[in-house]
């Protein structure tokens, strides 16, 4: 039986990392990846030493991953705090203050400004007016249609009668 050289703490730390972190990969994956066997990772899974050492499994995704309800959620709690706290707090969530400060700016981005409700309601009047110019047209072809019709049945019945006088 061949004997292997162990795997340091570090290396079994930086598999589970990519364990934990690969997304919609397999298992199976990671370990052909790390040329490392199946068992002997769901094995570090397992072992509670190793689990409780890796930060990732306890600390939230990376920022990039936050949605925006945990976004906006990470902006109300923050908001108003001190530089102390606010580093300690994004210490914790494993962020940093300015991908807070990233945030907001994108979400004041979103809030709509004067210019930009002006835009709406200009845009709301056109399309009413639009809407009532659709209208119009809409009644106006049915009327075109109607007469059209009145037309051809008034050259028929002058065609009938028109024959029958003669």
């Amino acid at each position: 039986m061949k004997k292997h050289k162990p795997y340091s703490k570090d290396f079994k730390e930086q598999a589970l990392t990519k364990i934990y972190n690969r997304g919609d990969r397999t298992i199976q994956s990671v370990a052909d990846d790390l040329n490392i066997n199946i068992s002997t990772l769901k094995h570090w899974m397992s072992d509670k030493t190793l689990a409780d050492k890796n930060p990732l499994k306890t600390k939230p995704k990376r920022p990039e991953d936050w949605s925006a309800e945990k976004r906006l959620s990470a902006l109300q709690e923050t908001y108003g705090m001190e530089s102390e706290a606010l580093n300690a707090w994004c210490r914790e969530c494993g962020i940093f203050s300015h991908h807070l400060e990233q945030w907001k700016s994108d979400f004041c981005k979103l809030t709509p400004s004067t210019e930009n409700r002006e835009d709406v309601k200009t845009l709301r009047g056109l399309k009413a007016e639009n809407q009532r110019l659709e209208r119009e047209l809409n009644r106006k072809e049915k009327a075109l249609a109607e007469a059209a019709a009145l037309l051809v049945l008034q050259k028929k019945y002058r065609a009938l009668l028109g024959e029958e006088v003669e």
